[in-house]
């Protein structure tokens, strides 16, 4: 009688160590506007973001809404920011949409801020052998130079 749960068990606990590595492939989290959070977020999965959140938020790759607020550093390896962030950003590949607001120092191996987007911080280029400091408008005059 009670046997059929067990097997379901059994088979959720050999699934849950190969769902585990392959946590960000197919799975995808949105928080709604309605929602507020307060304290840390890290998730394996990719993240949709359309509420508030004050403290750190932590994944794979991050989509801001534009009525979206962040109180705290944001980590992500891609990131699409369309709302307001209050701290650091640190992403590999970061895309900032013209709505977006963001107040704190911003690391990135790639960048593209669209006409209208807000840094107010310092950029800060990572990866490779070296890495570089330089206000946008250094960046924009270097691209024009080369």
């Amino acid at each position: 009688m009670f046997n059929g749960n067990r097997n379901r068990d059994d088979r959720a606990a050999s699934a849950g160590s190969t769902a585990h590595s392959n946590a960000r492939r197919g799975q995808f989290s949105v928080l709604g506007a309605d929602i507020v959070i307060t304290g840390n977020l890290v998730a394996t999965s990719d993240l949709h973001i359309d509420g508030r959140i004050e403290g750190d938020v932590r994944c794979g790759s991050l989509v801001q809404g534009a009525e979206s607020q962040i109180f705290g550093r944001v980590e992500a390896e891609d990131a699409r920011l369309a709302g307001s962030v209050e701290g650091s950003v640190r992403a590999r590949q970061l895309t900032i949409e013209r709505t977006a607001r963001i107040t704190g120092d911003v690391e990135y191996e790639t960048i593209m801020v669209e006409q209208g987007g807000h840094i107010d911080g310092r950029l800060k280029h990572i990866g490779g052998a070296t890495a570089t400091v330089a206000p946008p408008v250094l960046i924009k005059a270097s691209e024009e130079a080369a």
